[in-house]
């Protein structure tokens, strides 16, 4: 056990041995960062009160920064929490980052990690014109974190965001009034269209596609996140096909579906041989969203 007085007293140091510990505690990184350097930064930055950009605008006034005592047995205290518990780091900071944005979350929802981001930050350019897009459904929105990045991308839009669970809705709540877009996110209770009305330029889901079977192979860190986010019957595809079968009818004639379904993509597209889905690929890492219009869906369903 490492004493109060023992603990490296700079911030760089403590980056360093925070990610010798994680790396010791055989942690996943899955949430928000993919390696326990990033990790290792994301908690002593958060606890401490640190900009991640002053790391780049002045790396070496950041690393050599005194950490305080307190500070370092309160990041500490978070780091046992990590390792031994295999807390997401995320639900412990009650804050992850998506499309550049910060958003609550806790284990009413799963933790932000779709590589829909990207897309987002693209405006979904060249498969749409943003200037027609209008209206916009996300499908099982969670946290509201991609509701409320594609109604920030998106400005003249109004978004719908749907969700079955009421407390997913809750922290969607929080995030809505966070980031001020009340005016244009609408929050519904809803078993994906079930509830929903009208036609939209965009729908997007990142549905639960992990397959029931696949629990017992997940790292740890997973069993604190939400099931009915991660699992979607036998194969994972229970939700997704619901949609694809639904989407066409509340999709405008120029319409575009954008689903993730992760590392089922194979078997999506056995199960719907007959349409022609673009699977993309990310320059930031990601798999499994594809994009298909509402004509393709409308002509191979």
């Amino acid at each position: 056990m490492v004493t109060r007085n023992e603990y490296p007293t700079t911030v760089g140091g403590m980056i360093e041995w925070c990610a010798q510990e994680l790396e010791r505690g055989d942690v996943f990184c899955g949430h928000g960062t993919d390696n326990v350097i990033d990790e290792a930064a994301s908690l002593v930055c958060a606890v401490a009160g640190l900009e991640h950009a002053a790391a780049i605008s002045g790396p070496q006034a950041f690393y050599t920064r005194a950490l305080p005592g307190g500070v370092a047995v309160a990041i500490n205290g978070m780091l046992r929490q990590r390792i031994e518990q295999r807390l997401p780091l995320p639900y412990l900071l009650k804050e992850a980052w998506f499309a550049g944005l910060p958003f609550y979350v806790d284990e009413r929802v799963l933790v932000p990690r779709s590589p829909f981001a990207e897309l987002i930050a693209a405006h979904f350019e060249p498969w749409l014109e943003p200037s027609s897009v209008r209206r916009i459904l996300d499908i099982g929105t969670g946290s509201g974190c991609i509701a409320i990045a594609l109604a920030r991308a998106f400005p003249a839009s109004h978004v719908v965001a749907v969700d079955l669970m009421p407390d997913a809705l809750d922290v969607a709540r929080i995030n809505v009034t966070r980031h001020a877009v009340q005016d244009r996110v609408e929050l519904v209770q809803s078993d994906l269209f079930e509830q929903v009305e009208g036609t939209f330029d965009l729908i997007v889901s990142n549905p639960p596609y992990v397959a029931e079977g696949e629990v017992t192979e997940l790292p740890p860190e997973y069993s604190h996140e939400p099931n009915v986010g991660l699992f979607s019957g036998a194969d994972g595809l229970d939700s997704s096909r619901r949609i694809l079968q639904d989407a066409a009818r509340y999709l405008t004639d120029d319409g575009m579906l954008a689903i993730e379904v992760g590392d089922g993509a194979a078997r999506l597209d056995a199960a719907f041989s007959k349409l022609g889905f673009i699977w993309l690929e990310f320059e930031s890492g990601g798999e499994g969203v594809a994009l298909l219009s509402a004509a393709e869906l409308r002509a191979g369903l």
